[in-house]
This record gives C-alpha cells, sequence and structure tokens, in this order.
C-alpha cells in the first residue's frame, strides 16, 4: 500500500521533502504590539524634534540613529537574501559569512523547510555580526530574464514565490533578526530603474505581484523596503496610495517601513506618506524637515508617527532589551556550510540529458575541463553578494572527484576537445544590481560553447547564472545541460555529486527559459532607441527621461504568457530531469463539490519506475474553464516533494480552499470564487501534466 505524505497546504504555505521540521507560518514578537506601543510612546516624549529627524533619517549609511541616554542603542543593518554582504567600511563586528546558492536557486529546490533552514542560518549569521535587522530577502517578480537581479528573487511565479519566502520570513525572525521584504513593488528591471514608472493594472497588482509580499507580512514580517521606481506615476518610497492605502491599509501591514538608498527625493511628501524610514538619511528629511515643519507644510503628528513606528519595531523585536550581538552563534557555522551544500544539491536543475550523465568516478576515458567558472567562482553582484570563505571551485570539486582522469585545459585545442571521452564545459553570466544584462550570451562564450559542441558529441554544459539565457544555437548539439546557477561557496561539491551520480538531480525550473527574448511577455521594456549598459554610472543618472514599463501582459506572465500566446519555450516552468523516472496514478479529488468554507483533496500516488532512488516535485495547477474574465490556461496553486526509492510509491495529498480557484475582481475589489466547474492538473512541469480531474465550487 503507497505511504500518504500530506505536502502541499492551498494559498498559504507549500511544504516538501523534510530537511527539517517546519514551524509555524506565524511570528510572535517577544513584546506585544500593545506593549511595544506603549513603551514607544514613552521614549517618543523624551525625543526633541532634532532628535527625531535624525531617528527617522537614517545613520552613517547603514545603521539606525541610536540615543543611549533613552535606552535605545545603535542598530546595524546589512544585506542580503544569500547571506551577509559584509562591508568592511561599515563594520567589523563579522569576520566571515556564509554564502550560499542564489535565491532563485532556492526556489528551484520547492522545498520551503530548507528556505527555512537557511534564513535561520542567514538569521544566525547576523547575529554573530551584530546585525539587527537583514536587508533582505528580496521577493520582486521575475518578470523578464535580462532584470539584471532576478537572481536575488524567487521566479516567476506568485504561489511558488509565497510559499518559499514565508518560510524565508519565519527563518530570519526566528533567530531575534528583523528581516526586510523588498523592493516595495513593482521594481522588476535594473535599467535606470531609478527613473521607472512601472504601470501595472490592479488585478495584476494583486494576483501576480502582491501575494509574496502579503505571505510575508502575514509570516511576521518586521520591516519593508519601497523601491526605487514609481508606480503608475507616484515614486513608491514616497506615495501614500502605495505606503499608506496599500502596504499598511490593505495588506495590514504595521511595522517599520523604509526607503531603498537614495530613492525618495521630497521630505513634504515623505513625512507623510506611512514611511518611516529614510535611508541613508543625508538628504531631505534630516535637510529639510524642520523647515517644513515650522512652516505647517508637514504636521509634527507625521514625524511622531514615523519615530513610533520605528521604536515600537525595534522594542517588538527585544531590540532595545538584549545585546544584538551573540557569539554563540559563531558555533554554528559548520551547519550553516551544510545547509548551503543541501540547498545546491536539491537546486541543480538537469535540463537535457542524452545518457552521458551519470559520469561515473570509476569510469574510463579523460574527461575534458574548461570554460568560464573553472578556477573562479560564480557569483552574483552588488548588494546581494557575498564573498563566502572555503569556497571551493569547480577544478578542485572534480579533481577531487576525477584524479587524474580529469584534464584542465583553459584553451583546448580542436584536437583535444574531439579526442576526450568527455568534454564538461563551464559557462554563464556575471549579473548584478545596477544593470539589467543582454539575454544571449556574451559573443566569446557563445562562441566556445557552439565550438565546443559542434567537435565533440558528448559535451556537457555547465551554466552558472542567475537568470535565463539564449541556448537554442547549441541547445540541441550538447549531450547534456546541467544549470547550476551561483552555487555559493561549496555548491561545486554539489555539483561533481550529480555529475558523478551520488546525488540524483532533483531541481526545476522555477522560471521558463524562452527560445528568442522577443518571445517573453517582458520583451520591449527598453524606451525606443535605448541600448542595455553595464556599471554603475547610469544607475545614478537622474537625467535620464523618466519612462514607463507597461506591464501589459497583465496576469499573464511566465507561463501563463507563453501557454495564452501558445509560444513554445526552450525549457518550461518547473521542468527538471532525474536520473530515475517516475509515474502519476490514481488521482482523486474529494468531495466533486466544494463549499465556500470547505477544503478540496486532492489525492494520487507517484511511483518510482527507475533503478535508482530519486526525488520527484509533483505540482498542481487550476485551470478556469468558464470563467467571466480571461483567465490563464493554468496557474500553479500546490506542490510536493518526494523522495522514493526504486519501485517504491508514495500517495501525496493536497487541499485547497476556494481561495486557490479565485481571481481578483476589479468591481469589488476582493478576490472572487466563481461557482463552477473547474479542472484540477497534476504534473511534473507546467508543459508535463500526467493526471486531470475536476471539481465544482458552489
Amino acid at each position: 500500500m503507497p505511504r500518504l505524505i500530506r505536502l502541499v497546504a492551498a494559498m498559504t504555505l507549500a511544504s516538501s521533502a523534510p530537511f527539517s521540521a517546519l514551524a509555524e507560518p506565524s511570528f510572535k514578537t517577544p513584546v506585544s504590539y500593545e506593549d511595544a506601543d506603549a513603551r514607544a510612546g514613552v521614549i517618543l516624549a523624551k525625543l526633541s524634534t532634532a532628535e527625531k529627524l535624525q531617528l527617522v533619517s537614517g545613520h552613517n549609511t547603514f545603521y539606525l540613529k541610536g540615543y543611549p541616554q533613552y535606552g535605545m542603542p545603535e542598530l546595524y543593518m546589512s544585506d542580503a537574501t544569500g547571506g551577509v554582504n559584509i562591508r568592511r567600511n561599515v563594520s567589523n563586528l563579522l569576520e566571515k559569512s556564509t554564502a550560499f546558492p542564489n535565491p532563485l536557486a532556492l526556489a528551484a529546490t520547492w522545498n520551503p523547510g530548507l528556505a527555512y533552514q537557511y534564513a535561520h542560518s542567514v538569521g544566525e549569521e547576523c547575529r554573530a555580526g551584530g546585525i539587527a535587522i537583514l536587508l533582505g530577502p528580496g521577493m520582486n517578480m521575475y518578470r523578464h530574464s535580462q532584470y539584471g537581479r532576478n537572481f536575488e528573487f524567487w521566479g516567476e511565479d506568485p504561489f511558488l514565490a509565497a510559499s518559499m519566502v514565508e518560510r524565508y520570513v519565519a527563518g530570519v525572525l526566528d533567530t531575534g533578526t528583523i528581516p526586510t521584504i523588498k523592493h516595495f513593488i513593482g521594481n522588476e528591471t535594473d535599467f535606470h530603474r531609478r527613473t521607472s514608472d512601472s504601470v501595472i493594472d490592479e488585478r495584476t497588482l494583486h494576483e501576480i505581484y502582491l501575494p509574496p509580499f502579503k505571505a510575508s507580512i502575514d509570516a511576521g514580517a518586521m520591516a519593508v523596503m519601497t523601491s526605487y521606481n514609481q508606480l503608475n506615476g507616484e515614486w513608491c518610497g514616497q506615495s501614500r496610495k502605495v505606503i499608506t492605502d496599500l502596504l499598511r491599509g490593505e495588506l495590514g501591514y504595521k511595522w517599520l517601513v523604509m526607503s531603498d538608498w537614495w530613492s525618495v527625493w521630497d521630505a513634504e511628501k515623505i513625512m507623510p506618506s506611512g514611511l518611516d524610514l529614510e535611508m541613508p538619511g543625508e538628504k531631505f528629511i534630516k535637510a529639510d524637515g524642520e523647515r517644513l515643519l515650522l512652516a505647517g507644510k508637514v504636521a509634527p503628528a507625521d514625524l511622531d508617527r514615523m519615530a513610533k513606528s520605528l521604536i515600537r519595531t525595534c522594542i517588538a523585536m527585544g531590540l532595545y532589551d538584549r545585546p544584538v550581538q551573540d557569539s554563540y552563534f559563531l558555533k554554528k557555522y559548520p551547519e550553516h556550510e551544510q545547509v548551503a551544500l543541501q540547498t545546491a544539491r536539491e537546486s541543480m536543475v538537469l535540463l537535457k540529458n542524452q545518457g552521458v550523465l551519470p559520469l561515473k568516478k570509476d569510469g574510463t576515458g579523460k574527461i575534458l575541463l574548461t570554460g568560464r567558472y573553472v578556477d573562479n567562482l560564480a557569483r552574483g553582484g552588488g548588494s546581494a553578494e557575498v564573498m563566502g570563505y572555503d569556497n571551493v571551485t569547480l577544478l578542485q570539486a572534480l579533481k577531487d572527484t576525477y584524479g587524474d582522469r580529469l584534464d584542465y585545459v583553459k584553451e583546448p585545442t580542436d584536437d583535444q576537445l574531439k579526442s576526450a571521452s568527455v568534454v564538461l564545459l563551464s559557462t554563464g553570466t556575471s549579473d548584478s544590481e545596477g544593470w539589467d544584462r543582454p539575454f544571449d550570451l556574451p559573443a566569446a562564450e557563445e562562441q566556445r560553447v557552439t565550438h565546443a559542441v559542434a567537435l565533440n558529441p558528448r559535451t556537457v554544459v555547465i551554466v552558472n547564472t542567475g537568470s535565463g539565457i539564449k541556448m537554442t544555437g547549441w541547445n540541441d548539439q550538447a549531450a547534456a545541460i546541467l544549470w547550476a546557477w551561483y552555487p555559493g561557496q561549496n555548491g561545486n561539491r554539489a555539483l561533481a555529486e550529480i555529475l558523478t551520480g551520488e546525488t540524483n538531480p532533483s531541481g526545476k525550473l522555477p522560471m521558463t527559459i524562452e527560445k528568442k527574448f522577443e518571445d517573453s511577455p517582458g520583451a520591449g521594456y527598453l524606451p525606443a532607441g535605448e541600448k542595455l549598459y553595464t556599471g554603475w554610472d547610469q544607475d545614478n543618472n537622474m537625467s535620464f527621461p523618466l519612462y514607463k514599463v507597461d506591464y501589459k501582459e497583465g496576469v499573464f506572465m511566465g507561463y501563463r504568457w507563453y501557454e495564452s500566446r501558445k509560444i513554445a519555450p526552450l525549457y518550461a516552468f518547473g521542468h527538471g530531469l532525474s536520473y530515475t523516472t517516475f509515474a502519476y496514478q490514481n488521482l482523486t479529488v474529494t468531495p466533486g463539490v466544494l463549499a465556500p468554507d470547505g477544503r478540496v483533496s486532492i489525492e494520487f500516488d507517484v511511483t518510482n519506475t527507475g533503478k535508482l532512488a530519486g526525488t520527484e516535485i509533483a505540482q498542481i495547477y487550476v485551470r478556469d474553464p468558464g470563467s467571466a474574465v480571461a483567465r490563464p490556461e493554468k496557474e500553479l496553486k500546490g506542490f510536493g516533494k518526494v523522495t522514493l526509492q526504486p519501485g517504491e510509491t508514495k500517495n501525496v495529498r493536497v487541499r485547497l480552499t476556494p481561495r486557490a480557484f479565485a481571481y481578483w475582481d476589479v468591481a469589488t475589489h476582493a478576490w472572487k470564487a466563481e461557482p463552477h466547474e473547474y479542472q484540477i492538473l497534476v504534473g511534473a512541469a507546467s508543459d508535463a501534466i500526467k493526471l486531470e480531474g475536476k471539481v465544482t465550487l458552489q
């Protein structure tokens, strides 16, 4: 009899193959909101106007201003989501930090339990370094593959992103560190991000871009960072509609809101907007606040609200009652290394394999290793860059694995490429905050790959990148393609395990990889006549004309776009191969009629039909064939991750509420689930549906 695995809940929490026990998704502060508010009022009464203005303006680039005489210590903030970015010019309290695989790689694990452990590890290193506020997780959406910061986020699907970030937020909070969810909202490009205006309609905003923020707030998030861009004509960091009405009102958020660094421009708008903290704080509130107060252009109550919110948040988290730095957490680093390694194991996606992998340790024949990221570590740049320690290069990992069978040749000759038993070719990109990068590989990289696959049909292409790239020029000729992301400080060990078969790959794409960029829903976002740039100079160019980024695809983003337009991608959302095979059977949907306050149970069996143990990520989609509004062909609403021995079967159960079938109704400004029949689709990827069922909503 197959074992029952209850793996995925409906709209708020998805679970997965266990890496550790899952904690409750909500967080209770050490000090209640009510008590923190009362204590904040007492402190606020002691502060002068000048002290309040300094408090809400940031301090020394990455600090909250402290007033020890009032029991308020100076507090340090640090980036980012994939580990702690150590800035030696700001703080020397943390000697080293673990470099984890990038967050988009973590999303490819489809493992919220692992996301909790990953984030808990990052939070512990914050405590070791006296960091009160982590400036992450980032949770903007993968709208197009050229976005330079895609590697920092969670992919194209709001359900998957929400499922992962709520566990990330919980993991950081449980260490006593405040996570900052960012960038609120509509920051899906870094091309002149400071002068871009994201035009997003109400329904699209609620169905695609808000769910990760809502899930994080429900999980207890205590800091929000606004974005550089405008939303529908207003700068997010000083927009009352964005901060007070949407974030604080509709989403119910009640804690600290800060600006991104140098992203607001007008103190008269900042102070009544709902923002609490201007970062880094040299320019506007500190410079103009007192003048505006004296002139009556800003009310004293606005300044008091800002200061009190900041103080209340710090008190509620206990930051005024205990030391932030705790050397106890220094001894946890070996555990963090193992979390990073496990993340790499579960994140790497085998896109293609024509029998060349696994490449056993005890095999015969020479292995030629060459390419871009062989003797240097691939990583993303900008605020998310984490240098790591004891970094393991691909060369080191593969030498340790294959010994004398492995030959590293930086610039191999044609004869060397042809004569190798197998070629392992590393390629990829160097993505960064501050600019977008082309979908195409650099010309030299493209030529390197196409040349190698043409000369040797047993070429394995290893891709290190934080976003999709163009592969149509060599995809068909490659014997195998292994998507290895930015794997972190020891992730190349995991890569070696996957190449040998010691670890069976199980990662699945959290985004679609298109054939050409013009196929993308975000194509055409650059202003007419403009080209991509590299480097930080243009990021700070405020003379660049304000331009609109029209989210014209609406809710048809990611796989929703490709399916609605019938555009075949190169690799679909949710795709990922294994060294074994899986069969899906016996779908049941009960009850067949779902009450408005009920739940539907979706059950099916997954069997390992191959000869090796492996892990499968089963995906559950909903299709609404009878909606009154245009809806996607299918939408992810659940998933389950099961590990199976050869021949083993497990029964997966997923429960959905009516909310899983709803869309955002712009007439009522609320979620609406129409009473009719819906289809339930179960499969191994968005383009690999194995089972179909149905349920009727009353």
